[in-house]
């Protein structure tokens, strides 16, 4: 039976270092709510971290205009993550603000995109400054803006990874990416892993491996391995049993010989899930052997957003032949790109390719402007210190509810699986539509993910505190312990 001490009881230092450490943290509040208390000793909302910035008012449409004429004029297919679409008027760093001012904590970061923080002004005076000057003209003339940012991403990149294409989308990047490992191999097959997520066009749609995501149109030439989950996975961590599915499915599924495998390092739609240790190296060694090029998709999970790592792939230690990104890269603009080996960049030269729209000038000077304040204000070393310090205490959360099934993930890239039977694994989907729409109501903005939608995606941008962590878990704690 667990030993409960009351949040308000106050323990002797003896008493107190006697309790394992990850048991005693999780029965504190945090400093900022600890002080919360009503008059009969109950907790009450917790409090969120002062921020020093207030909105100009908004004088623009309610969010019921806005909504009437999403529903009349923009596509069906659209959808919210509230009962009540929340309508953002602006923003700055880890904080958005509605029509009314109110503030909330931004820690899904525009789907794992904000890596900066809203509206960094070093970001915003380099698109401006740039906008001023040249909006756009065509990568058929010169301009240095795109040329230094190729140059920077080039530097952050192991071994000949050095030619950039660019494009506007991980989508883009993704396709074109696939397309030239088909072209440099003469294979068509491609291997991605189940529950992944890599783009909805013709040739991502067929890598993405959840039937949400998958429209009834022809995905050819592309094989599903199993998933080396450590939480739902057959293997549990054993990542090489995992990888011995990609040389059955080349065996028996190909000619011998393929063309590319494609993979995040951690899934980010899938659920923040990241792949069973020793996955990736035995995954493309295999994939070596038979004549593929290796794809590291970092559309998530680059920029720093792991901690330890500025991309990804790091983590496991491989070096891909080609690597993708989007999303971070510009905290914001739409940007994307793939990095690649002279050799394997050739193969685009035997017809002509061309994308009006990448590598827009006032595009890649903002993702210039990215790495410039990546690296100035260490945002990755921030990722790694809170993001840690946010996993421990989430961890230490699920020792205390039992809808938690699982905490994973790596620096700010964090995710928190809800499950209503932790034997069996089942999916506590309507719970975590009900506590996303509660911890708004509190001031705190987390995303939805996982095939069965129970999943937390916890990616805020980078600037994102120590005390906004404690923020985001006392919300949390404070919306479980109601239901």
């Amino acid at each position: 039976m667990r030993r409960f001490i009351p949040a308000t009881a106050v323990l002797s230092e003896k008493t107190k270092y006697s309790l394992p450490l990850r048991r005693w943290r999780w029965r504190c509040f945090s400093q900022v709510a600890q002080k919360e208390f009503d008059n009969k000793g109950g907790v009450v909302v917790p409090k969120m971290p002062s921020f020093d910035y207030a909105p100009p008012p908004y004088t623009g449409p309610s969010a019921a205009e806005i909504l009437s004429k999403r529903k009349e004029y923009l596509s069906p297919a659209m959808f919210y993550l509230y009962n009540k679409p929340l309508n953002v008027v602006d923003g700055r760093m880890q904080y958005l603000f509605d029509e009314n001012g109110r503030r909330y904590l931004d820690a899904f970061g525009g789907i794992a995109t904000v890596c900066c923080g809203h509206c960094h002004p070093h970001v915003v005076d380099a698109i401006v400054n740039q906008t001023k000057r040249l909006q756009h003209s065509t990568i058929l003339y010169l301009n240095h803006a795109i040329a230094d940012l190729a140059e920077a991403l080039a530097n952050k990149l192991p071994g000949n990874l050095k030619v950039v294409f660019f494009t506007n989308s991980g989508t883009e990047a993704n396709e074109l990416a696939i397309m030239m490992a088909r072209l440099y191999t003469g294979c068509h097959d491609i291997i991605s892993l189940r529950n992944a997520y890599h783009g909805n066009a013709a040739g991502t749609m067929g890598a993405t491996a959840q039937s949400n995501w998958k429209f009834n149109v022809i995905q050819s030439g592309v094989h599903h391995a199993i998933n080396p989950d450590p939480y739902r996975g057959v293997f549990g961590s054993e990542g090489e049993k995992y990888a011995k599915d990609i040389q059955d499915l080349i065996q028996f599924g190909t000619s011998g010989n393929i063309a590319g495998f494609i993979s995040e390092a951690i899934q980010g739609v899938g659920g923040i899930i990241e792949l069973a240790p020793g996955y990736l190296p035995a995954a493309y060694n295999i994939i070596k052997k038979a004549g593929g090029l290796c794809i590291a998709d970092e559309v998530q999970g680059g920029f720093g957003r792991t901690g330890s790592h500025f991309w990804g792939f790091e983590n496991h230690g491989v070096v891909p032949d080609i690597v993708t990104m989007a999303k971070g890269i510009g905290n914001g603009i739409p940007l994307g790109a793939v990095i690649t080996t002279p050799e394997i960049a050739e193969v685009l030269t035997r017809r002509n390719y061309f994308n009006t729209f990448g590598g827009n000038p006032v595009c890649t000077a903002a993702g210039l402007a990215v790495l410039n304040v990546i690296e100035k204000e260490k945002l990755q070393d921030n990722a790694f210190v809170v993001g840690s310090y946010l996993k421990e205490r989430l961890i230490a959360l699920k020792d205390k509810h039992d809808l938690i099934g699982d905490v994973r993930g790596r620096g700010l890239m964090l995710g928190v699986e809800l499950v209503t039977d932790h034997e069996l694994k089942t999916p506590a989907k309507l719970e975590t539509l009900h506590l996303l729409d509660q911890m708004k109501e509190i001031g705190v903005l987390v995303g939805k993910g996982g095939f069965y939608g129970n999943v937390f995606r916890i990616t805020p941008p980078l600037c994102f505190t120590t005390e906004d962590a404690d923020f985001l878990v006392d919300a949390m704690d404070y919306t479980m312990s109601k239901m």
